[in-house]
């Protein structure tokens, strides 16, 4: 109980830090969008990186590297805490972890179903994933802020629910955010992945084991059609999480990437996708169309009521209990704070449109609902309204 208070202190705090970093990363880029800096700053994130020879092509943009090789990192950070939480932590027993996955099975499909209703008819219905997702660094940065006004329940609560609604996030990318598949690189990719079990399988602890086919996995699905972050859950998958034979290597690892995550790839990915020219953004009908209100209402409506309903059907079935120091309103207060979509909000965005103005209104959108749902999920919380 102790191991498991100590962790999730050290998890707050981490992402509290990593949120307010990723805030002020977000300020810098829309001051450097809406300035003369944005066209120095746009021609160095399409500034091309890498080697290309023969048959290798490992030359890409700065902003592929950032988008699809740094957060391949932040996909196997992902990957190993819903592992770590599965096997050790909050989402190890049944009864703890049937609610935030219920809570966040509904925070999902009710906003993707808000979404789809409104864009039904409109050439932007691809964007459904878009407000399935909660931002854990901005969320648990504010619940840092008043964890002394909210029960301890409450806050595993949210941190389990995010983790539930990111492994939905990567199911949805893996499925349906994929071009056609390449079954030769596929094939490739399945082969590192099978021997990163094997060596799992005969208790192999070093990292590198894992690390390196990981790389040549991240290469493989890259040219697959298949998005590259999925190879950072997938080794995830394959890192071994014994302890009888000293420090686990999942928790090890963990445990490196935590800072680099939180301090520098999601900052580095809020930096560079947040560019938004708010001029442009609010002139020619930006803020009036599906794609828009698709965002905004499955965020700020679509999260609480589902994540609130969903909820309140696992309870009255009995599939689920709710914490004794937890009222009804504070699982709204949860769900509209979950709103907050901001990194992987803006990563779905930019699987869904190919169009860059399509890119930048949902971003915009995204910006802008997550700070409303920040400060009204923070207006809720502190008021401890029973009911």
């Amino acid at each position: 109980m102790i191991t498991n208070l100590k962790q999730f202190t050290e998890f707050i705090r981490s992402n509290a830090t990593g949120g307010s970093i990723l805030i002020v990363c977000v300020v810098i880029s829309l001051i450097i969008a809406n300035t003369s800096l944005s066209t120095d700053f746009n021609n160095l994130l399409q500034l091309h990186l890498g080697v290309e020879s023969g048959s290798i092509n490992l030359q890409y943009t700065t902003l592929e590297w950032i988008n699809d090789g740094l957060m391949a990192v932040f996909f196997l950070l992902v990957g190993l805490e819903i592992k770590d939480e599965v096997l050790n932590g909050e989402l190890s027993d049944i009864h703890s972890a049937t609610l935030p996955v219920f809570a966040a099975m509904g925070g999902m499909l009710i906003p993707a179903g808000i979404y789809a209703l409104i864009n039904s008819n409109s050439p932007t219905i691809n964007g459904w994933g878009i407000p399935m997702a909660t931002d854990i660094a901005f969320v648990v940065a504010i619940i840092s802020i008043i964890k002394s006004r909210v029960p301890q329940s409450l806050q595993v609560f949210i941190k389990a629910l995010a983790i539930v609604d990111d492994l939905g996030a990567i199911f949805v990318i893996a499925i349906f955010y994929s071009a056609g598949i390449n079954i030769t690189y596929l094939l490739l990719a399945l082969a590192m992945f099978a021997l990163q079990l094997l060596f799992n399988r005969f208790n192999v602890r070093y990292l590198a084991a894992y690390l390196i086919p990981g790389l040549f996995m991240w290469y493989f699905i890259h040219h697959t059609g298949i998005h590259a972050t999925v190879a950072g859950v997938l080794t995830a998958l394959a890192i071994p999480h014994n302890v009888k034979l000293g420090i686990s290597p999942l928790k090890k690892i963990i445990h490196l990437l935590e800072n680099p995550v939180n301090f520098l790839i999601v900052p580095l990915f809020a930096l560079a996708n947040s560019n938004i020219n708010i001029t442009e953004s609010l002139s020619g009908g930006h803020i009036v169309n599906p794609l828009s209100a698709g965002i905004l209402f499955g965020l700020m409506l679509g999260k609480p009521i589902g994540i609130t309903l969903f909820s309140w059907l696992a309870v009255k079935l009995k599939l689920s209990k709710l914490a004794h120091d937890v009222s009804w309103a504070q699982v709204w207060g949860i769900g509209q704070l979950a709103g907050i979509g901001f990194t992987m909000s803006i990563f779905m965005a930019l699987l869904s449109f190919a169009d860059a103005g399509l890119q930048n209104q949902a971003k915009f959108t995204i910006l802008v609902t997550s700070l409303f749902a920040a400060v009204l999920g923070y207006v809720l919380l502190i008021r401890k309204v029973k009911i």
